[in-house]
């Protein structure tokens, strides 16, 4: 007698397109003076709660899939960082995010994978010798590395 096969389709699971002109693998920071980026990385007495991809300063900044703008977000409230102090709240794909860092161009209405949402804003003028990046974290504070 025959035993039944059960088949079962695993959906490939989402993941992030191209975030920053120059940068088509979204390559991480990994270390500099100023820490890591990886999600979970130490800093000081909290931990990173999201990932650092690698973005040159003045660059182009790109919707990784179709997305929903959600808003602008408020990055920090010390003053003397607010040269860096904006970016943009994000959905789609069954996913919640946020990106750090970015001028976005518009902050509401819908976005095609690839298209310019904003601008790497000048994190040398505030962190010299860091690794500039925009920093990816889940609305729930989760780890977005599966997703790259």
């Amino acid at each position: 007698m025959r035993q039944p096969v059960t088949v079962l389709w695993v959906c490939d699971a989402v993941k992030f397109g191209q975030l920053c002109s120059g940068n088509p693998s979204n390559s991480r920071r990994t270390s500099d003076r100023w820490g890591q980026g990886q999600y979970g990385a130490g800093r000081g007495t909290r931990l990173h709660q999201g990932l650092d991809i690698k973005c040159s300063d003045g660059a182009a900044v790109y919707a990784p899939f179709d997305v929903t703008l959600n808003g602008k977000l408020t990055v920090y409230t010390d003053p003397t960082k607010a040269a860096i102090n904006e970016g943009i709240n994000l959905s789609g794909q069954g996913l919640c995010f946020k990106l750090f860092y970015v001028r976005p161009d518009r902050t509401s209405g819908t976005v095609r994978k690839g298209q310019r949402i904003g601008t790497m804003l000048p994190m040398q003028s505030v962190y010299p010798g860091i690794t500039s990046h925009v920093h990816v974290q889940m609305c729930d504070k989760s780890d977005p590395t599966p997703y790259f």
